[in-house]
């Protein structure tokens, strides 16, 4: 018995200590994980590309334009009758050999040096009055403005020259060196889109030819001398200075002044046209459009004091008449090409050219009798004879003689 009880408690002891064992097994925990080994992979490659510098934009193209300029279109009875085709005055016949330079420039002007009083009693000098069709033909062979301010504004008085406007805003023309109202003398100026490069336009004129302005329309027509009813000698300067300072107030790229000045008849400029350019210029004006003498003056670009480059034609003569003196029968398109650098802001004529032209006069009693000519077509033309061709030739040399053979558009690329 007693052996038994021995054994039983040996047994359960031996128990207890296998449990005690699993216990502290149990304690103990997990063994650990194996070491994981480096990927061979260089961690680098997975990383992003460092940022990069964006590329400098890339500047702004300048803009480039055109602006084509014509000078007097007169309508002397010869050209009024001679236009008349039967159903109206067809001044497109006329003036054609111009129209492609016309058509091609971004814009055109020319100086319309009559009045639209209204018919039937049209007239020639020394009382201009043509009819409407002009102002229609004018836009039909896509000029866009009209100087209005010029010695024969007031040659059918202040309804003349009132009627005059009425009929270039129904033809879709602008204008500008006249007034109905105060309030347009006041706007003295218009502002055109030539080709994205804006353009403030003014106009004046010298003298009115001896006719005084309506004391009951003042505002009417800009005279820019004082005494235009005398000597001519002596400039508006405070006016002209206030106009130009208005113009430089609108912001635009650009001022031109087509100006009715200089002595008739001379193919140079005198001192007074000269001094006029100076002030024009140094008060702001950047494009300077001279008309008046009937026959051709010189043009050129200059550097101005304060850096700015300025552009002055002191006339082209007729753009039509029926004029045959010496050097009245010749004219030319002038093209200027105006630049606009639109990094700076800065605009101005950077080159120019012209396409010279000559008045045909084929005599009394032939039909049609005036026919605006382009002188290179016309040189190689068949039907032109020997005769022509020396007038040709003729009005060739005078335009290099005057204007210079470096701008001639034909002759070779414009400087």
């Amino acid at each position: 018995m007693k052996q038994r009880f021995s054994a039983l408690l040996a047994g359960l002891l031996a128990l207890c200590l296998c449990a005690c064992g699993q216990g502290v097994a149990a304690d103990a925990g997990p063994e650990p994980a194996a070491p994981v080994q480096a990927s061979a992979v260089d961690v680098r490659e997975e990383l992003p590309p460092p940022a990069q510098e964006p590329p400098e934009p890339e500047p702004p193209e300048p803009t480039v334009a055109t602006l084509a300029v014509c000078g007097d279109a007169m309508s002397h009875m010869p050209i009024t009758n001679d236009a008349w085709n039967g159903e109206k005055y067809d001044y497109v016949r006329v003036m054609n050999g111009a129209k492609a330079y016309v058509e091609d420039a971004d814009y055109a002007v020319v100086n319309l040096e009559t009045t639209f009083a209204g018919g039937p009693k049209y007239s020639g000098y020394p009382a201009f009055n043509s009819p409407d069709d002009m102002a229609y033909g004018l836009k039909e062979l896509g000029f866009d403005l009209c100087l209005t301010a010029n010695n024969h504004s007031l040659d059918k008085g202040w309804a003349g020259l009132s009627r005059t406007l009425d009929v270039l805003d129904e033809a879709g023309l602008a204008h500008v060196g006249t007034s109905r109202t105060q309030e347009e003398r006041d706007n003295n100026f218009v502002v055109a889109d030539v080709g994205g490069i804006s353009v403030a336009f003014l106009g004046y004129t010298y003298g009115t030819n001896g006719i005084p302005v309506s004391k009951d329309h003042p505002y009417c027509i800009n005279v820019f001398n004082t005494d235009y009813l005398s000597s001519l000698r002596t400039p508006d300067k405070e006016r002209l200075a206030a106009d130009l300072e208005q113009a430089k107030a609108a912001g635009t790229d650009l001022i031109a002044v087509m100006i009715h000045w200089g002595v008739e008849y001379q193919i140079k400029q005198n001192a007074y046209q000269e001094e006029m350019a100076d002030f024009l210029f140094a008060n702001g004006a950047d494009i300077i459009l001279g008309g008046h003498s009937h026959v051709p003056q010189p043009m050129e670009i200059r550097t101005l004091e304060d850096g700015r480059q300025g552009f002055v034609c002191y006339s082209l003569g007729n753009f039509i008449s029926s004029q045959n003196d010496e050097y009245t029968d010749t004219t030319a398109v002038l093209t200027l090409e105006l630049t606009r650098d639109n990094v700076t802001g800065t605009a101005q004529v950077s080159g120019y050219s012209y396409a010279p032209m000559y008045m045909l006069d084929r005599e009394a009693g032939a039909k049609p009798r005036f026919q605006l000519l382009d002188v290179y077509q016309a040189l190689v033309s068949e039907e032109t004879g020997q005769s022509l061709s020396k007038r040709l030739s003729k009005a060739l040399e005078d335009c290099h003689k005057i204007f210079g053979a470096d701008h001639d558009g034909k002759a070779q690329p414009a400087q």
